[in-house]
């Protein structure tokens, strides 16, 4: 081997060990991973939580078990039972599977069969429920029925405002009169318990 090749050779080798150190060197470093701090999160079962405004109940909800994040506020709920109180007096009592309560919005959602029965005799039933504290509307959603002496609605949405008193259905509503075919959507929606149709 003459001298070039020698050189040439000994200048590859010299790149390749290059070459592998650099590699080595500059690895990255797997991130470390810091420790989230552990959420904070106290439990009570068979408690009741509840909303005012000016000295008047707007709600109240008692579940059989109530978890709440100590820094949100934010509460989660199963097995509930509660009230929604109307201005002039009319109260809507409901039951739900599970819920949250947003601590900053003070709004709430339930679901899972859903049934509310109102102190007038109406009854209605969804999937899902929610409260908008700030505006005062209380929307079911989700295969919503509900009955009122003779007047039938199904709908996917059905909002409710000014303490009940005014009720806005919306995605595929059917309303109807027939006193015969209300008590029987009545009975059923009873029985049912707000379980939806399988």
């Amino acid at each position: 081997m003459n001298n070039k090749a020698k050189a040439l050779v000994a200048v590859i080798a010299i790149l390749a060990v290059g070459l592998i150190v650099w590699a080595v060197a500059t690895v990255p470093e797997v991130p470390k991973e810091v420790p989230q701090p552990d959420k904070k999160v106290m439990s009570y079962d068979g408690n009741t939580i509840s909303e005012e405004k000016n000295g008047r109940k707007l709600w109240d909800l008692t579940s059989e078990h109530i978890e709440v994040d100590v820094d949100t506020q934010d509460v989660t709920m199963q097995g509930i039972t509660g009230h929604f109180y109307a201005e002039d007096g009319k109260v809507a009592e409901l039951k739900a599977d599970s819920g949250v309560y947003g601590g900053k919005t003070r709004d709430v959602k339930l679901t899972g069969n859903i049934i509310i029965t109102y102190s007038d005799g109406a009854i209605l039933t969804s999937k899902e429920l929610e409260w908008k504290n700030k505006a005062e509307i209380l929307t079911a959603l989700g295969d919503v029925k509900s009955v009122r002496e003779d007047l039938l609605i199904t709908a996917d949405k059905i909002e409710s405002s000014e303490s009940f008193n005014k009720i806005k259905a919306m995605g595929h509503a059917h309303l109807e009169r027939n006193e015969e075919k209300a008590k029987a959507m009545a009975e059923e929606m009873k029985k049912s318990g707000g379980k939806a149709d399988e």
